[in-house]
């Protein structure tokens, strides 16, 4: 489809927001209530979470293994394998946060850093997007700086079975799964082969 065609069809579909109420107002989320006006001319309410976004890395060091975290996540009553991530603060830059957030769970620096993409990984019911990151030359001479209350075991994986991870179960997480594979097509093809991947520095 052309972006004529593309256009149009996204007007047809589109829907406008009348009215809206704040009905939970969190530390971390928001839930907002709002009124649209559908294409067919009737009105309907959409409940949505407000999330400020996050950004990942995929760690990768000399020996070619990927930095993992063990982490307990309470709505699934569970511990996740993940790639390290954090939230965006206000204001502030998603490459930023990916320095900032790596430094602080991993007690590491990257030299090299790849921007792989942004996903919207709960487009039904929230605005949330994670911008994911591929973090290469790594400086291990740092220490981690985790909050107090923040509880998370690393470790590293050699990349070929952390993908494997990806197919047989073991890694679940949306982030961790789509950031190691786009890493992959990256690694082995550049921008060729993933071209929204944009090299921030070397």
């Amino acid at each position: 489809m052309n972006e004529r065609d593309l256009a149009a069809t996204d007007a047809a579909l589109a829907e406008a927001a009348t009215a809206s109420e704040r009905v939970f107002d969190g530390r971390l989320l928001k839930v907002d209530r709002v009124t649209v006006t559908l294409p067919n001319g009737r009105t309907s309410t959409r409940e949505m979470i407000r999330h400020p976004g996050a950004s990942a890395m995929v760690v990768l060091d000399s020996q070619n293994r990927v930095v993992l975290e063990r982490q307990w996540r309470a709505p699934m009553n569970r511990a996740f394998w993940e790639i390290p991530a954090g939230k965006i603060d206000a204001g502030e830059d998603p490459f930023d946060t990916a320095r900032r957030e790596l430094t602080e769970e991993t007690g590491l620096a990257a030299k090299s850093w790849v921007k792989l993409g942004v996903i919207h990984n709960a487009i039904g019911y929230s605005d949330e997007r994670i911008y994911i990151y591929l973090a290469q030359d790594i400086d291990e001479s740092g220490s981690q700086k985790l909050d107090d209350n923040e509880f998370l075991t690393l470790v590293r994986v050699p990349f070929e079975e952390a993908l494997a991870m990806t197919c047989d179960g073991r890694i679940t997480d949306v982030k961790s799964v789509i950031g190691l594979m786009w890493a992959q097509r990256f690694v082995e093809g550049g921008q060729k082969a993933l071209p929204q991947a944009e090299i921030l520095s070397k």
